[in-house]
């Protein structure tokens, strides 16, 4: 049966992420998935890549190689309570390794099949071929938290990353038309969670690329109708280490038709630069039933 971990006053990422090995089952990991972080109803999607990329680290032991590259395919919902990780390492090579990870609930058969790349540290060309968006500062933006009275299901992701819209609006700000997908919002962790040398941990990066619908929405402006956008995979590109403070991430929405959205972000960390990268496709959702079609076609 799964360990069931008691849960933290604090909600911290790391006790969300917190995995143990499966006495009984070679390369299988045990989790009790948090409520503590859902994004609206389950755990978010990024916060649950990090649980099977801690599982991922710790079957191939190889402290010197880190995460270099992960995607998620969200074939099933995984959902707080009893979960279960089974890795598979496809190589522990001397400077990459690639490792395969299934979380899914106990007794699901569908969850999050992840796979990852860790690689140590090589020689090879240097160059930075992307520009921050001009923003103002977080001091300077204003705080993401839609009002009590249109959040019919919060998400309590929201209360351990403190995020500041740079550029762009709010889904829930009324009687604004979309002109361009960009939008760049700076985030934070309330607490932090880094690895021995100080820096953040590289898989909370994963955790806060999964925050992209918002372009497709501030492309489409202010609708008066509702839609979900439920993701369908998340690519990370990990680049470099980043500080536990202020990230700006830029996010826009490249292509959406015949009932997808493709999405990208860029992390960037103020002093040292592009640390993250991050795209996928979503899908979308209409509780309401769909909106005519002519709602539903953004024109320039």
């Amino acid at each position: 049966m799964p360990v069931t971990r008691p849960r933290s006053s604090t909600a911290r990422f790391e006790d969300a992420t917190t995995v143990v090995a499966d006495p009984d089952v070679a390369g299988r990991y045990l989790v009790e998935m948090s409520d503590q972080w859902n994004a609206p109803l389950i755990p978010h999607g990024g916060v649950a890549t990090a649980v099977a990329l801690r599982a991922a680290e710790a079957e191939l032991g190889v402290p010197g190689q880190r995460l270099r590259t992960v995607n998620t395919v969200f074939a099933g919902q995984v959902r707080p309570g009893p979960a279960q990780i089974d890795v598979n390492v496809l190589r522990r090579g001397r400077s990459m390794s690639q490792v395969v990870a299934h979380l899914h609930n106990v007794g699901a058969e569908a969850g999050h099949q992840v796979t990852a790349v860790f690689g140590a540290s090589r020689v090879g060309v240097e160059f930075v071929d992307a520009t921050p968006p001009a923003a103002p500062g977080p001091e300077d933006s204003e705080p993401f938290r839609p009002p009590d009275d249109v959040d019919e299901y919060p998400v309590n992701f929201w209360e351990h990353v403190e995020g500041r819209l740079a550029v762009g609006h709010g889904w829930w700000e009324e009687g604004w038309a979309g002109t361009s997908s960009e939008r760049a919002m700076w985030y934070r962790y309330v607490n932090p969670p880094t690895t021995a040398e100080g820096h953040l941990d590289p898989f909370a990066l994963v955790a806060l690329c999964d925050t992209m619908p918002g372009a497709v929405f501030e492309r489409l402006g202010h609708r008066g109708w509702n839609a979900y956008v439920p993701s369908v995979d998340l690519t990370v590109h990990v680049l470099q280490d980043a500080a536990p403070g202020w990230l700006l991430a830029a996010n826009r929405a490249r292509f959406s038709g015949d009932g997808y959205g493709s999405v990208e972000m860029e992390l960037w960390d103020p002093d040292r630069g592009l640390v993250a990268y991050a795209t996928q496709i979503m899908i979308y959702s209409f509780p309401d039933g769909p909106p005519p079609p002519e709602e539903l076609r953004v024109t320039a």
